[in-house]
């Protein structure tokens, strides 16, 4: 893993962890060194807390403990973001299951680092309009005509 873009993207997550913490969430690693920062997780974090409802943009992620799958897809579809999200489970018919439910333009059960030329990239909600690579893509750059000729 290497350092973030830029010293400007090294400060926001720092900022933005040293907040998640002082609203009360509990961070593992995450440490910065230049514009390098550890791997971290974050837990604890409640839906008072700006890293609720917040994408950090480095090595963080953000664990839930919820008491079911229905709040599991509620806390999922509770952001205003939606590129990808993943699901881990070992039943089969829960991964899909919960995969139809949850609203983001990508679900990647069981695996990460899924994307490929040939498959449709893009989000929904606050993260994107359309889609990038595949069919769907593709088509964009067709010009369509129709003709229709009467009796």
């Amino acid at each position: 893993m290497g350092p973030l873009s830029s010293a400007t993207a090294a400060d926001r997550l720092e900022h933005e962890l040293r907040r998640a913490v002082e609203g009360g969430a509990t961070l593992v690693g995450g440490t910065r060194s230049g514009n390098f920062v550890t791997p971290g997780v974050l837990t604890g974090v409640g839906p008072d807390n700006d890293a609720y409802r917040e994408e950090l943009f480095g090595p963080v992620a953000v664990v839930y403990r919820v008491e079911s799958e229905d709040k599991a897809v509620e806390l999922a579809n509770g952001t205003p973001f939606g590129l990808d999200s993943y699901v881990f489970t070992t039943d089969p018919d829960q991964a899909l299951r919960v995969a139809d439910r949850i609203e983001a333009g990508m679900v990647f059960v069981n695996i990460v680092g899924a994307d490929a030329a040939e498959l449709p990239f893009g989000g929904v909600k606050r993260s994107g309009f359309g889609r990038e690579l595949g069919r769907y893509a593709t088509e964009e750059f067709v010009n369509r005509k129709m003709i229709r000729v009467g009796a």
